[in-house]
């Protein structure tokens, strides 16, 4: 990234995280994916459970590596397994410690946004798990909720093919408003505000382009 790119995305995180905490949000600014990681680090607790949503940008950070190890009970929904067993993994997530993912849309009214194939990720980000830690890009910024729908419908036909769904728009690469057992689009969550439960929902936002 040039010097222009990062400086208007340093100010785009800067008022992305001004806009979070004034909805409730714990919000805290990165300037990369390691400084997110660092972060996201020194507040998970040794020993302490942490459940995961299907995210890129925690992909990305290469956190995995870390929260496998002995220091951490981490409900892991990557290792390969049938699917009544990462059934069972989204439940125990419901009531781990931590719960980390990303989220597919920041409104400029500090609305987050998901959408989801299981659902699993939208009710543990909006009740269950004892803390709550989502990490975002910049690129997640959209004007309103009819833009973060739009951005949603034009990112499902990526996630569709990578996660190997058998749907329409992986054929044509639009949004097809499928209505098939794997359409990746079933259960879509919008959080107003963090201020019902204070403390439980903290946001990083990356002062980057990360994730789709």
């Amino acid at each position: 990234m040039n010097d222009s790119e990062e400086s208007q995305y340093r100010e785009t995180a800067t008022f992305m995280v001004e806009v979070l905490k004034h909805k409730g949000f714990d919000t805290y600014y990165a300037k990369d994916l390691q400084d997110a990681k660092e972060q996201v680090l020194a507040m998970v607790p040794q020993h302490a459970s942490i459940g995961l949503g299907g995210s890129i940008t925690i992909e990305k950070m290469n956190i995995l590596d870390t929260l496998r190890s002995s220091s951490y009970q981490l409900i892991d929904r990557y290792q390969e397994c049938s699917p009544e067993q990462h059934i069972k993994f989204y439940k125990d997530a419901l009531l781990a410690d931590y719960f980390l993912t990303g989220a597919n849309a920041i409104t400029k009214d500090g609305e987050i946004v998901c959408t989801d194939c299981s659902g699993n990720r939208v009710a543990a980000m909006i009740f269950g798990p004892e803390k709550v830690i989502v990490v975002v890009g910049v690129n997640k910024l959209v004007e309103n909720l009819d833009e973060a729908f739009k951005r949603i419908k034009t990112i499902a036909p990526i996630n569709a093919k990578r996660n190997h769904h058998n749907t329409p728009c992986t054929v044509t690469g639009k949004c097809e408003s499928c209505n098939q057992p794997e359409s990746m689009c079933n259960y879509t969550g919008i959080i107003h505000n963090g201020k019902r439960f204070e403390g439980r929902t903290t946001v990083i936002v990356i002062g980057d382009a990360v994730g789709l």
